[in-house]
């Protein structure tokens, strides 16, 4: 049985996990700053490099002691290199370059969104590539084919902006809280969805593609228009009528692409994934052609340090290593 210490720090949540053979969380241990980052309106990444600096040895030790192993007990470690912020990342990537070097076990480098996508395999001991996977967070929206473990091709990503940063820009407008996910979501309760039009984007020549950078426009126009006029607006229609665009912009044309490629199995990962009207409507779309659906679990939506040992156990299968001179990616290929 194969122990993987694994560290996620891309962004504004220090994560921490020990995962066995892949499929089995140990301990996932989490520290969020986004309490930190919310009179801000969003991540500051000076707060947050420093913020992991103070993290991330606590909760390292925390992880072992609470997988009730020993450090002699891990045989690799893990960690998230790319894509994010890069100061965020280079903190996790140099800890776990120490570590390794200190237990002397192989260092294996995970992509941020081949994380994202291998929390499915913890949630699903069942699944298995090939598969369809729409990966979207705040940083990223891709469609992707996923051939094997280690063997990806990108169908299809956001021109622009993802949809979870559309997610935030929009609750920022709105006056409601960061992160914006589940704010906008309690707000749009009860709201009528049919209320406000927005746009949806597509891009000439691949029909894969996706653009929120328009929908994210017209909600501000729409506020700010509003509020310059005096006009009251339906709040929760508008977060409603908002997250039904969104939905409508990832839905249809995951399932077109599901056709196109014949794939019966269908995979949604990421924090917008926690999104209760997206899971609500990609769970339709899939009863209605036959295909299953794999959606993880709220926990294991967000940013967390078991998907990077989910998918650092394939990494590690495909012989994936890395040496003292690893480096920390702002932006990078899946």
């Amino acid at each position: 049985m194969l122990k993987i210490l694994a560290f996620e720090s891309t962004c504004d949540e220090t994560a921490v996990a020990v995962v066995e053979d892949g499929r089995k969380i140990l301990t996932d241990q989490i520290r969020s700053q986004a309490q930190l980052h919310a009179i801000y309106g969003g991540v500051v990444p000076e707060i947050a490099s420093r913020c992991h600096v103070e993290a991330i040895a606590l909760l390292a030790q925390q992880a072992i002691d609470a997988a009730g192993i020993t450090r002699q007990d891990i045989d690799a470690v893990a960690v998230s290199y790319a894509p994010g912020l890069i100061g965020a990342v280079l903190v996790g990537v140099n800890f776990a370059k120490a570590c390794a070097s200190a237990l002397g076990v192989p260092l294996i480098p995970v992509h941020h969104i081949r994380g994202h996508i291998a929390a499915n395999y913890l949630a699903y001991p069942e699944l298995e590539p090939p598969f369809l996977c729409l990966a979207i967070s705040g940083g990223n929206s891709l469609l992707v084919d996923v051939r094997d473990y280690t063997d990806m091709k990108i169908l299809g990503c956001t021109r622009d902006d993802a949809a979870g940063e559309c997610f935030d820009k929009t609750a920022r407008v709105l006056g409601l809280p960061y992160p914006g996910g589940r704010p906008i979501e309690q707000l749009s309760q009860g709201g009528d969805d049919s209320k406000y039009v927005f746009p949806i984007g597509h891009v000439d020549g691949n029909p894969y593609d996706m653009s929120f950078s328009g929908l994210k426009t017209a909600v501000i126009n729409l506020v700010h228009n509003a509020e310059q006029k005096g006009e009251e607006l339906d709040r929760p229609s508008l977060a409603a009528s908002f997250t039904k665009a969104v939905s409508d912009s990832l839905v249809p044309r995951t399932m077109q692409a599901a056709r196109e490629l014949g794939y019966k199995k269908i995979v949604v990962a990421g924090g917008v994934a926690a999104n209760a009207r997206i899971r609500r409507d990609f769970s339709e779309a899939a009863a209605r052609e036959g295909r299953r659906l794999f959606i993880p679990p709220l926990k294991l939506c967000g940013d967390n340090g078991a998907m990077i040992g989910a998918q650092g156990y394939y990494e590690y299968l495909a012989g994936t290593r890395a040496g003292s001179d690893l480096n920390a990616y702002a932006t990078m290929d899946i």
